[in-house]
């Protein structure tokens, strides 16, 4: 009597297991998702048709609000320029060189922290070289590093970013970047 419960009960999970992978194989497709040129690391899926991306994948910050049940993505309209002194430059010679960086933000329709300017190297470390806290809600604004002296020591692309901190207690995202070329 026993080994008959214990079949029917091995018959019906095996029918549910089954069922399962099948309906999960027919309602959704793994797809690999290109953006300006590069892929995403979490791709999407198509799902009854329709495609569906991680919304941080898009190179802005989210901000999960309970209260509502909203998801906000917040990416700001970030224009970054380097000044060497008066002269805005892009590439640069192999070494050391001191500059600033100045930001023109606008369309910023969220509350936000903070900001910071970083760059990261050919070989992925990045460099804080200044941060902000966001006194007033402006939906624009301009940030000014102080200057400051980076040591380009490796031929290969750097990329200063832009970064905002929704609250205190949450991360620093990238919303834009500036590349610059050290060349020789």
């Amino acid at each position: 009597m026993k080994w008959k419960k214990v079949m029917a009960c091995v018959l019906v999970l095996s029918l549910m297991g089954g069922s399962t992978l099948l309906f999960a194989d027919s309602v959704q497709e793994r797809v690999r998702v290109w953006l300006n040129g590069r892929e995403l690391k979490d791709g999407g899926y198509v799902i009854d048709g329709k495609t569906y991306v991680p919304v941080r994948e898009f190179d802005g910050a989210v901000d999960w609000n309970s209260k509502t049940g909203n998801v906000e993505v917040i990416k700001p309209n970030v224009h970054i320029f380097l000044f060497k002194g008066d002269t805005v430059f892009g590439n640069v010679n192999r070494g050391k060189l001191k500059f600033n960086v100045f930001s023109q933000v606008d369309s910023l329709n969220n509350d936000i922290h903070a900001v910071k300017v970083a760059i990261e190297d050919p070989s992925g470390h990045v460099k804080d070289i200044q941060s902000q806290v966001v006194q007033d809600r402006k939906d624009n604004f301009w940030f000014r590093t102080y200057d400051f002296t980076y040591d380009f020591k490796t031929s290969g692309k750097y990329s200063v970013g832009f970064y905002v901190q929704v609250k205190p207690d949450s991360g620093f995202v990238k919303v834009a970047e500036k590349v610059i070329t050290a060349l020789n």
